[in-house]
C-alpha cells in the first residue's frame, strides 16, 4: 500500500480500509500508520504487536508516536496507569519541535501527542490540576493536534463539572475535523461535542447532542469503528428513550468485539477497570461508571 492510502485510512475518509498488508511494509512510517488504522477499528492486539516493535525504531519521531499510540489504546481500555508510562517515554524521545508534516507526523506532532496523552492520563487518575498544567504546555502545529487538544480540553471541563465550558473546545475540534474530512476524527469529535451538549442539558443543546451522537453511532457502526460504538451507545441511554434498549445491545456487542481483539494484558486490565463498563458483558446493564464523563481519549 502507498503512504497516501494509509494516510487516508488513518486521517482521512477511509477509516475502514483493509490495511493488514501494510504491517509488513519496509518503512516504519507505513507500519505505524497501519497500526493507527487497526487501533481505530479495535484490532488492539494486532496494533500492539507492531507498535511495541516500533517503539525501538531509530527514527525518534516514529518511536515516540508509536509509544503514544500504544498509550492511547491502553487508555481506551481504562488502563491510564499503563498509558502514563508510555506517554512519558514518548515525550522523552523527541528533543526538538521541528514541524514539516501536515498530519503532525513530525517532532512537534509527536511532542504534542505525548503531552496530550499525559494530560488525559492525569484526567483518568482524577488529577485535574495536573491535567490542566500539562494541557497548558501544548502547542499545536497541525490540524490533528488542534482536534485532539479540543477533545482533552472538553473532557477536563466535563470532569470539572463545567459542561458549558466544554462545548466551545468540542465545537472547535468538530469544525476542524469536519473541514479536513478526517472521518474517524470527525466522528470522535461529534461524540465529544454531543456528550458535552447532553451533559450541559439545555433543551436545544440536549436535542442537538442526542442527534449528533446518534448519527455518529450509526456512522461508526457502518465503518466498523468499534472503540467509538460502545461509548456512543451508552451516552444515548437515558437521553434517547426510543433507542435506549437498542443502544445497550449495540454497546454490548461492540465492547465484546473490542475485548476479543485485545491482547491478554489489555483485556484483563479492561475487565478490572472502573472506566470500562464491562458489567454490560455480564448483566446487560451499564455499571456505575459514567460514560458521559469519560471518552478514553485517543
Amino acid at each position: 500500500m502507498i503512504e497516501e492510502e494509509l494516510r487516508r485510512a488513518a486521517f482521512g475518509d477511509s477509516p475502514d480500509l483493509d490495511v493488514w498488508s501494510a504491517l509488513s511494509a519496509p518503512d516504519s512510517r507505513s507500519r505505524w500508520l497501519a497500526a493507527v488504522v487497526l487501533g481505530g477499528q479495535g484490532h488492539y492486539a494486532a496494533a500492539a504487536t507492531t507498535l511495541d516493535a516500533l517503539r525501538h525504531d531509530p527514527d525518534p519521531v516514529i518511536a515516540s508516536l508509536s509509544l503514544s499510540t500504544r498509550a492511547s489504546h491502553h487508555r481506551q481500555l481504562g488502563a491510564h496507569h499503563l498509558a502514563r508510562r508510555l506517554d512519558g517515554a514518548a515525550l522523552s524521545r523527541v528533543q526538538s519541535a521541528d514541524r514539516d508534516d501536515q498530519d503532525g507526523i513530525d517532532a512537534a506532532g509527536a511532542r504534542t501527542d505525548a503531552l496530550l496523552g499525559l494530560a488525559a492520563d492525569s484526567l483518568g487518575a482524577q488529577r485535574l490540576g495536573e491535567a490542566r498544567g500539562l494541557l497548558a504546555r501544548v502547542e499545536t502545529h497541525s490540524w490533528r493536534s488542534e482536534v485532539r487538544r479540543g477533545w482533552v480540553t472538553a473532557e477536563i471541563e466535563l470532569a470539572s463539572g463545567h459542561a458549558e465550558a466544554a462545548v466551545a473546545p468540542a465545537e472547535a475540534a468538530y469544525g476542524v475535523a469536519t473541514s479536513r474530512k478526517a472521518l474517524r476524527h470527525e466522528l470522535k469529535s461529534a461524540l465529544v461535542l454531543g456528550t458535552s451538549l447532553v451533559v450541559w442539558g439545555t433543551p436545544d443543546g440536549l436535542n442537538r447532542g442526542v442527534e449528533l451522537v446518534e448519527c455518529e453511532l450509526n456512522h461508526s457502526a457502518a465503518k466498523g469503528l468499534h472503540p467509538l460504538i460502545w461509548p456512543s451507545a451508552l451516552v444515548l441511554v437515558g437521553h434517547a428513550p426510543t433507542v435506549g434498549a437498542v443502544a445497550i445491545d449495540r454497546a454490548t456487542e461492540a465492547l465484546s468485539c473490542v475485548l476479543r481483539r485485545a491482547d491478554a494484558v489489555s483485556r484483563q486490565v479492561a475487565l478490572e477497570s472502573p472506566w470500562v463498563p464491562t458489567g454490560l458483558l455480564r448483566s446487560g446493564e451499564p455499571p456505575n461508571a459514567d460514560p458521559q464523563m469519560n471518552f478514553l481519549t485517543d
